[in-house]
């Protein structure tokens, strides 16, 4: 008996969880620099010590690295435990919902500092509760991206939710971005005189938020109603093995691992962008990456469209292509005969595609291989491809994030900014590398 397609209420129910464990991970990205190695005109103190390690790393770099080490084991773990669950109520949910609380607690203590001021005992604590984080948000993710093949049962009901996922992740951006905005509404609503307490409040009330909204899914979507699956028997080093041995995923997971690392070089680098090399307000950096999530619903349709007709593979090519541009751009922001402002419009416009089709397509692409894989094999892994493709994008956001931190070393303040610039550099670099490792992929022909 065939089963039902998922209805498109429960759609973007499914969606919702996204949104919500977004909203976290890009607070962590854009505000964890900000916050504790803010450039000189934030109104924030330094909360660790430019210490440099190994001859050229700063502390914080050393840090967010140190926090995924644990994260790098235990994504392949609670992805064979998921893949391998026997549970009646389905094999990912009732695993999922133990990850929202510690999540969300982890989230708002990362911005709680033991010291307020520059002390090693902040660096101390960021290892401590970026590790719980880092746990606890792969127990939810992993599972919820396997959930993506199990759910859908054609490559158009794949990109189509593929879409209402990408819809749920840049919310949940923009909204991790608009943590100054609310923020400065805080200050002038309730007299918060102190900027760091502002922030606080602000991303406490943030992670709440998406600790409920993570809870959608689970709470709208019967996972036994939807999905038929079968418990894997394969232990979970072989499982991973078996992941690297499709040619196929290697050049994928490549391409996915150089972009999100510049994805993260760029999300760390918005707020130093906009105040240090353009002279502009912090708040700005948020209305500018609402402004660019918006943009880039307008090529939701064209990116759906454009995959039937052209093909996933010259979509994905020409925004890697696009995106290595914007790069450059960046190297020469504050430099450019338009003012401040237009600067910031212009690489907003030609983000906003390459936004849109590198999140809709690579997760509608990843499906495929997953349910490939489990027709030609007989096991259903999905969770280990998407636990594999997490790990390397969270490994490629902690090496943007550590690059950034550790670029800052050559300039993030105004009059004395280098090290901002060479993340232009540094993207450009990852994206040519992205789109040359992509054109080895092998697109399956419908």
């Amino acid at each position: 008996m065939p089963l039902p397609q998922l209805p498109f209420k429960k759609q973007l129910a499914y969606a919702a969880g996204m949104m919500g464990w977004s909203i976290m991970t890009n607070i962590i990205i854009v505000m964890l620099p900000y916050f504790y190695l803010p450039p000189s005109n934030a109104g924030l103190p330094p909360l660790v010590p430019q210490l440099l390690l190994f001859g050229g790393f700063n502390i914080l770099s050393i840090i967010l690295a140190s926090g995924r080490f644990l994260d790098a084991a235990y994504d392949p773990f609670i992805a064979s435990v998921s893949d391998r669950s026997t549970n009646t109520k389905g094999r990912r949910f009732p695993i999922m919902k133990w990850a929202i609380l510690p999540a969300t607690v982890c989230c708002s203590l990362v911005f709680y500092p033991l010291v307020k001021g520059e002390s090693i005992q902040n660096a101390w604590w960021l290892v401590f509760v970026l590790a719980g984080f880092f746990v606890s948000v792969t127990t939810y993710i992993i599972p919820y991206n396997a959930l993506l093949a199990e759910l859908t049962h054609t490559p158009e009901e794949k990109v189509k939710l593929s879409t209402f996922q990408q819809v749920g992740f840049v919310l949940g951006m923009i909204l991790g971005a608009l943590c100054n905005n609310i923020a400065d509404l805080i200050q002038q609503l309730f007299t918060v005189s102190s900027r760091a307490e502002a922030l606080q409040y602000t991303i406490l009330s943030l992670s709440i938020f998406s600790g409920i909204v993570m809870l959608m899914p689970i709470l709208f979507v019967n996972e036994r109603m939807y999905v038929k699956s079968k418990p894997t028997h394969i232990p979970i080093w072989p499982a991973i093995q078996n992941t690297f041995r499709n040619s196929n995923f290697k050049y994928y997971l490549i391409s996915d691992f150089t972009y999100y690392t510049a994805l993260s070089l760029m999300s760390s680098g918005l707020l130093f962008f906009v105040t240090v090399l353009l002279g502009l307000p912090d708040s700005d950096g948020g209305k500018f990456m609402g402004l660019m999530v918006v943009l880039s619903l307008v090529f939701y349709p064209f990116i759906n469209y454009g995959a039937k007709k052209f093909g996933r593979k010259p979509l994905v090519l020409f925004a890697f292509g696009l995106l290595s541009l914007i790069f450059v751009t960046i190297f020469f922001l504050g430099k450019l005969p338009f003012t401040p402002t237009n600067q910031m419009y212009i690489l907003v416009v030609f983000a906003s595609f390459p936004l849109a089709a590198l999140g809709i397509l690579p997760n509608a692409i990843l499906a495929d291989i997953a349910q490939k894989d489990t027709v030609e094999t007989g096991e259903n892994h999905e969770g280990m491809f998407f636990a594999v493709k997490y790990l390397f994008v969270k490994l490629g956001q902690t090496l943007g994030i550590a690059i950034f931190a550790m670029l800052t070393i050559y300039g993030k303040d105004p009059g004395h900014d280098y090290g901002l610039r060479l993340n232009g550099i540094a993207g450009f670099s990852l994206c040519v590398l992205a789109l040359i490792f992509f054109t080895r992929f092998r697109e399956k022909k419908s």
